[in-house]
């Protein structure tokens, strides 16, 4: 392996915009809602918290709601444990990763040279990323890898992003934000808008509310709400450590990989954007103002 220069975190975020709208996909393809309707579960969020919990087995709902933490534990318990009524989590692994390849193809996501050369990169990086502390990165790198080249793309880009989004977890924890009001902290900062918000987690104005009035009492939000200095410095803090964490993943890459990683993954995931079905404003809080720059940038 060759020298690789110092990098910043902000690589990693440029990765991250990337590699999630990859594995998004199956959130929002019509292919995912039909195979979790085929395979028995009732609505999106059945198959949501079934699908994304699966790697994890069937535990008890109030795992999943620690887990996937900015989600209200009411609404993780209307669809989990009854799910595995309905099938059990193999069945919800089965659907995903099928659909997900499914999309992908539809998508104009094709088995070539580019599909198999970002594959081997990202699971390269994937399989000797830390682990340790990371639960539902743990758990999916526990399941066999697929044998369809494409539904390996999908499943090494799960793999990525849980593993950012385990660490981006403990950063809120251990700053005191708690899932609810990291949702709220989110939309003040302008990453997603609070309509969306507030349909795709749940809110009722009372709990946004409530969320508010606590950040307000933290001196992260002032009586107008919007984020004082100290909540923007918090919120940056938060992303530039989710950042600085997620950066080690890509440590068994050398600066002449993740070369060929940019130059074969950003047009993949420009060609899932330009499909339609990731919509514009997300959860994540997706960039895309990068997508058309191919070089990693690293000097």
């Amino acid at each position: 392996m060759t020298a690789m220069v110092t990098r910043t975190p902000q690589l990693a975020r440029r990765l991250f915009d990337r590699f999630e709208p990859v594995h998004a996909l199956t959130y929002f393809s019509p292919e995912s809602i039909s195979a979790f309707d085929n395979a028995g579960y009732r609505g999106f969020w059945m198959s949501y918290f079934a699908g994304r919990s699966a790697p994890l087995g069937a535990v008890a709902a109030e795992v999943v709601a620690a887990k996937f933490y900015n989600f209200s534990p009411a609404h993780v318990a209307r669809a989990l444990p009854s799910a595995w009524t309905f099938a059990p989590p193999s069945a919800a692994l089965e659907a995903r990763e099928q659909s997900a390849a499914a999309a992908l193809r539809r998508c104009g996501i094709a088995d070539d040279d580019q599909t198999r050369t970002a594959t081997a990169l990202l699971k390269r990086a994937a399989r000797s990323a830390p682990w340790a502390g990371r639960p539902l990165f743990a758990a999916n790198l526990a399941l066999p890898w697929p044998d369809d080249p494409v539904a390996r793309l999908w499943h090494a880009t799960t793999l990525l992003r849980e593993q950012r989004g385990d660490a981006h977890v403990a950063v809120l924890v251990a700053n005191g934000i708690s899932g609810r009001e990291s949702n709220v902290l989110h939309s003040l900062a302008d990453r997603v808008p609070r309509e969306f918000i507030v349909k795709s987690r749940h809110y009722d104005e009372d709990e946004w509310r409530d969320c508010t009035g606590r950040l307000v009492e933290r001196g992260l939000v002032d009586d107008a709400g919007a984020l004082t200095d100290a909540g923007r410095d918090l919120k940056q803090r938060i992303e530039d450590t989710t950042d600085a964490l997620a950066l080690p993943a890509f440590d068994a890459l050398d600066d002449a990989d993740l070369t060929l990683l940019f130059r074969t993954l950003t047009p993949i995931t420009r060609t899932v954007i330009a499909a339609g079905d990731i919509p514009a404003a997300t959860p994540m809080g997706l960039g895309r103002d990068d997508l058309d720059d191919d070089k990693p940038h690293l000097r």
